[in-house]
């Protein structure tokens, strides 16, 4: 973080001092809610939580090095405290366990340090970048963050930090050097993306998608398309730079060209040349390809030039994120030569998303399982399927959970699935947990003639698969199997994938 004292960040917060006998001290440290990640002259950020209560951990932190705690009550430690805020009416994460409030104003505290850091490192000449969609966020964002730092000194989210908590935590992360801050937004509901882009306001923003991820929450397509295009509405004018890139192939993120005052640039994987000049898309791809691996080739056209790009990242839907990137990069006024050199040179930097490792035995193991919705869930089977082809028709295994956060239409959707299953041509899935959706998948999936068995844990998912993976071996071992494993975060699909591997 920019250092700060302890009064500024007091008068900034609206919080109040307690116990600090030197108001003038500065945080020169990291900010932080976990305490074991402190440096010195660090600030602890006392979160409440689920399991335990960060105010517990505050005398120990200041004891190892903190200057202060950023707290909602005394500590029994120099801390500013954190002025009460009304709880707020809303459905994201952060405030599912927060009976006192606790949280809002901690949180609320937090976010008003990270919007002055954001607007003063701007007004010094930082560019901020925001990124939403509902499927996506996270390549494209690491994707971006490998752009933006083969130009400069760049801070962007570790993994998925793009809710309440971990985009305030982001932005404090920033630094006196910083000239490019890429932000993740989320939402679980209208309003988020609007608090987030308020917090780090944007001069770039990125709309890739609208799909059903959250369907249960937002309650149709519609509202998801109203709250994702809250970020084109936090743009300046194009007259003050502000630029939205948005997909021109979805048309609810097309279709939010009209609620923004920015320059609107589009991009698509879906055009050649002529339609591209027809529709007056910018950015687009032609020549599209993918090797055994699934890493797509494709050449890049943009309005600063021409390149072929062939990514290092697996799946036919990267070649959309990465014109998203490329927008946003040359948008923002780096050079085309370097931003086709760092996009053939990005490599997957989040744990658990599109990551390809391969046993000793041949056998190829996916694992995209940090998260997983309809759309996403399309999208790996579609790589599962080409990284298949690929090598002369490998064997198939689809290991799937559950898809969360879908509402009424939970079932329909894991049913569907069972049918991108069929038309691909996958040889097995291995349905993982006992929920009843998954059940609806595994039992359309028969009704398919797919080989399908169920598995009620991931350690009994790992040993179903590895008995299939030995008798595919051993009918044919020149052809090894490609295996899928994929599911929403909270059925911890990982553990399956780190099994295949160590077995392997």
């Amino acid at each position: 973080m920019i250092p700060l004292s302890l009064e500024d960040i007091a008068t900034l917060t609206g919080g109040t001092l307690d116990l600090v006998d030197d108001p003038s001290v500065e945080v020169t440290g990291s900010v932080e809610f976990d305490s074991r990640k402190l440096t010195p002259g660090g600030l602890f950020v006392a979160l409440p939580g689920l399991r335990v209560d960060g105010h517990d951990f505050a005398a120990q932190a200041i004891a190892d090095g903190a200057v202060a705690a950023l707290a909602a009550r005394p500590v029994d430690a120099p801390a500013i405290i954190a002025a009460p805020v009304e709880q707020p009416d809303s459905n994201a994460e952060a405030f599912d366990n927060d009976p006192t409030g606790a949280t809002a104003s901690v949180l609320a505290a937090m976010s008003a340090l990270a919007r002055h850091v954001a607007t003063t490192l701007t007004a010094r000449g930082m560019t901020i970048i925001g990124v939403t969609g509902s499927a996506g966020k996270t390549s494209t964002k690491d994707m971006m963050a490998s752009l933006f730092r083969a130009a400069g000194p760049t801070v962007a989210p570790p993994g998925s930090f793009n809710n309440e908590i971990g985009h305030p935590y982001t932005v404090l992360t920033c630094e006196e050097d910083t000239r490019y801050l890429v932000a993740e937004l989320s939402a679980r509901g209208v309003g988020h993306v609007a608090h987030l882009a308020r917090i780090a306001p944007p001069r770039i923003g990125v709309v890739l998608n609208v799909g059903t991820a959250h369907l249960g929450e937002f309650g149709g397509r519609e509202v998801i398309a109203q709250a994702k295009g809250e970020l084109v509405e936090a743009l300046p004018s194009a007259a003050d730079g502000g630029v939205a890139v948005l997909n021109a192939d979805d048309e609810y993120v097309a279709g939010m060209a009209g609620r923004t005052t920015a320059k609107v640039v589009l991009f698509s994987t879906a055009v050649d040349a002529d339609t591209a000049a027809e529709r007056g898309i910018d950015y687009f791809a032609t020549e599209l390809r993918t090797d055994e691996f699934a890493r797509a080739s494709f050449t890049l056209h943009t309005p600063a030039g021409v390149a072929p790009v062939t990514l290092k990242v697996a799946g036919e839907h990267q070649v959309a994120n990465a014109l998203a990137a490329a927008a946003a990069a040359l948008e923002a006024g780096l050079p085309f030569d370097l931003v086709v050199k760092a996009l053939g040179s990005h490599e997957a930097s989040s744990a658990h998303r599109m990551d390809v490792q391969h046993r000793a035995d041949g056998v190829t193991v996916i694992n995209d399982s940090y998260n997983a919705n309809p759309d996403s869930m399309r999208a790996g089977l579609r790589a599962l399927a080409r990284m298949a082809d690929a090598r002369g028709g490998a064997p198939t295994i689809a290991v799937l959970g559950q898809m969360g956060e879908l509402g009424d239409a939970a079932t329909e959707e894991h049913q569907a699935l069972a049918e991108e299953l069929a038309a691909l041509g996958v040889r097995s899935l291995v349905a993982v947990g006992t929920g009843v959706h998954i059940g609806a998948l595994a039992a359309r999936a028969a009704e398919l003639g797919i080989a399908t068995v169920s598995a009620d844990s991931a350690d009994a998912a790992v040993n179903l698969v590895d008995n299939q993976l030995t008798a595919f071996l051993d009918h044919d071992a020149a052809h090894p199997p490609v295996v899928l494993v994929k599911a929403s975060y909270a059925e911890s699909l990982w553990r399956v994938a780190q099994g295949l591997l160590a077995t392997g």
